[in-house]
C-alpha cells in the first residue's frame, strides 16, 4: 500500500496526511470498507456537497486497491445517494437530505442496542459483553478499570460494617432523589479544591457517570439533535446517545484538547445541543486540556448555544498541574454553561456505582426530578459508604498510592510497547491509558487476542463512526502479564 495520498480530498477521508486504513483480514470487503468510510465522512459534513471525488485511478493508487474495487464502491455510493456521476467529469458528492431523516435515528439506535456494527464485526456491546464475561484465565490489557488488588477493599468493608451498626432502618429505606446530603456537602469541599464553587443544592448523585450522561442527554436532546464528542472518546456513550435518536459527531482530539478549527466549523454546521469532553486525563489518551483551548471551547459554546458536559471521572488520578498542565472548563465557567460530572467507580469501587452531577441549582432540581421518575433514588447505602471513606481522609492516601504505582510502571511499560512493535507518539505523564499505534487493523488483532484469552480495546470502538483503526487503548496497570507481551510481539511481527 502506498503512503502518499492521490489528492487532498483523498487525505481528508480519514485525517489530513493519511490514507484510508483498509484491512484485507477484517471479514468486511474492501468495497464495503470504502463505502462505509466515505459515507461517514459525508454524513459528518467533513466532505462537502459539490466537491469532486478523486478519480478512480487516483483513489486506487492512493489506497492500494484495484480500479475495479473503486468503481464498485463509487457505484454503491451513487446508489445510496452519497455521490453523483457526471459524464466526462467524474464523481461528485451529492447534496444530502437533512441529517436524521425520519427512521434514520431509530435504525441507528436499533443497531447499537442490538450490538451490531455497520458492516458486521466487533462493536461497543461486544467489548462490554466480554468484559463482564471475564474469567480467571482472561487477561484484559484493554480494560478501562484498575486491577482489583489496586483498590482498597478493606476500607470499603470497614465502612459497610460501620454503617450496618447504625440504625437498621438506614439499610431498609429509600434515600432522597438528590442524594445523601452529607455526601453532597463533602462533594462541595472536593470541588472547592478544584476551584469550582458549588453548594450542596447544586449536586445530584447518580449511578455512576453512565447514568449522569444519560440523564443530561435526556434533558437536553430530542430525536434528530446533534451531540458532539471527542474523537477518540469513551465508547459507551455513543450507543446511549444513538438510542435517544441523537446524531453523534466526533471532534478530532489532539494532544492538548480538541481541534479548535474543526470544532468551530462543525458547530456552525450542526448546531449541537451538547459537547461531551474529558478535560483531564482524556480516555483513551490520558492527555489533558490546555488553558488556551479551554477558553476557546467556552467561546465557541457561547457563540453557538452549546451546553458543555465535562466528564471528569479520572479526576483523582491527576497529580496536579505542576506535573501535567490541565484546565477544567467548570473552573473557568463556574457551572453556568458547563455541567460537571464525576464519580468513584474508577478509584474506589465500580460496584458502589456512585457518581454525581454538579450544575446550576435550577438544573439540579430538574435533574433530580428526572432521576426520581426514572429510578426513584440511587443507592443510599453506597452513597453512605463513599461519604464515610471521603470524610475520614482514607481516600486521599489511597489515590496517592494509585498515582504512585502508575508512575512506577508507565515509563518502562511504554518502552516495552515500543520494543514489541507498538508506536506511542504521545506519552502523558499521568493516568492509566496509553493510546498506541499497532500499524495494522486492531480489530483483526483483537479477534486473534481473544482466542488466546486476551481482551484488547481496538481503536475503531473509540470513534463514533467505528471506522477501521490501527490504534488501540492499553491500560498500564493491566499490562504486566508475560502472555500479553508474547502475544503482541508475535502478532505485530506477523501483521506488520
Amino acid at each position: 500500500m502506498t503512503n502518499t495520498p492521490a489528492s487532498s480530498l483523498t487525505s481528508s477521508l480519514h485525517r489530513p496526511g493519511q490514507i484510508l486504513l483498509l484491512s484485507r483480514a477484517s471479514g468486511e470487503s474492501l468495497i464495503d470498507q470504502i463505502v462505509r468510510t466515505v459515507a461517514a465522512r459525508i454524513d459528518d459534513r467533513l466532505l462537502r456537497a459539490g466537491a469532486r471525488m478523486p478519480s478512480i485511478r487516483q483513489f486506487a493508487a492512493a489506497n492500494g486497491v484495484s480500479a475495479f474495487t473503486v468503481v464498485a464502491a463509487y457505484d454503491k455510493l451513487v446508489a445510496r445517494g452519497y455521490l453523483e456521476s457526471r459524464r466526462g467529469a467524474g464523481f461528485f458528492i451529492r447534496e444530502r437530505a437533512p441529517l436524521n431523516a425520519p427512521g434514520t435515528a431509530d435504525a441507528e439506535a436499533m443497531n447499537f442496542s442490538a450490538g451490531m456494527q455497520p458492516g458486521g464485526g466487533m462493536d461497543v456491546v461486544w467489548l462490554i459483553r466480554n468484559m463482564f464475561r471475564a474469567t480467571a484465565n482472561l487477561h484484559m490489557p484493554g480494560t478501562g478499570v484498575l486491577p482489583q488488588d489496586w483498590l482498597d477493599g478493606p476500607a470499603i468493608a470497614n465502612a459497610l460494617r460501620a454503617i450496618s451498626r447504625q440504625n437498621s432502618n438506614l439499610l431498609l429505606n429509600y434515600g432522597v432523589p438528590q442524594g445523601f446530603l452529607p455526601l453532597r456537602q463533602q462533594l462541595q469541599h472536593k470541588l472547592a479544591e478544584l476551584e469550582i464553587a458549588a453548594t450542596p443544592e447544586q449536586f445530584v448523585t447518580t449511578s455512576g457517570v453512565t447514568q449522569a450522561l444519560d440523564m443530561v442527554a435526556r434533558e437536553f436532546t430530542r430525536p434528530g439533535d446533534t451531540v458532539f464528542v471527542d474523537d477518540p472518546a469513551w465508547f459507551l456513550m455513543f450507543g446511549s446517545f444513538a438510542a435517544l435518536g441523537a446524531k453523534v459527531v466526533g471532534i478530532p482530539r489532539l494532544a492538548d484538547g480538541p481541534d479548535i478549527a474543526q470544532l468551530a466549523e462543525l458547530a456552525a454546521i450542526h448546531k449541537p445541543k451538547l459537547y461531551v469532553i474529558n478535560s483531564v486525563l482524556h480516555n483513551p489518551s490520558s492527555t489533558s486540556l490546555s488553558a488556551a483551548k479551554a477558553f476557546q471551547i467556552l467561546r465557541i459554546a457561547e457563540e453557538h448555544g452549546i451546553t458543555v458536559v465535562e466528564d471528569d471521572i479520572y479526576c483523582d488520578m491527576h497529580p496536579g498541574s505542576a506535573v501535567q498542565p490541565a484546565t477544567r472548563l467548570a473552573s473557568l465557567d463556574q457551572l453556568r454553561r458547563v455541567i460537571y460530572l464525576g464519580g468513584f467507580s474508577k478509584t474506589m469501587a465500580a460496584n458502589l456505582r456512585v457518581g454525581f452531577i454538579a450544575t446550576s441549582p435550577e438544573l439540579a432540581e430538574r435533574l433530580a426530578d428526572r432521576k426520581m421518575l426514572q429510578t426513584l433514588t440511587t443507592s443510599d447505602l453506597g452513597e453512605r459508604v463513599v461519604y464515610k471513606i471521603l470524610s475520614e481522609g482514607l481516600y486521599r492516601k489511597h489515590v496517592e498510592r494509585i498515582r504512585s504505582r502508575l508512575d512506577s510502571l508507565r515509563s518502562r511499560t511504554v518502552k516495552q510497547m515500543e520494543r514489541v512493535g507498538l508506536t506511542v507518539d504521545v506519552v502523558a505523564p499521568a493516568g492509566m491509558f496509553i493510546w498506541a499505534d499497532a500499524g495494522c487493523d486492531t480489530n483483526v488483532l483483537t479477534e486473534r487476542a481473544l482466542s488466546e484469552n486476551l481482551l484488547l480495546a481496538p481503536g475503531s470502538l473509540f470513534s463514533p463512526n467505528q471506522l477501521p483503526s490501527s490504534r488501540m487503548r492499553l491500560n498500564v496497570a493491566a499490562m504486566q502479564e508475560p502472555a500479553v507481551w508474547r502475544f503482541l510481539q508475535r502478532e505485530l511481527a506477523r501483521l506488520g
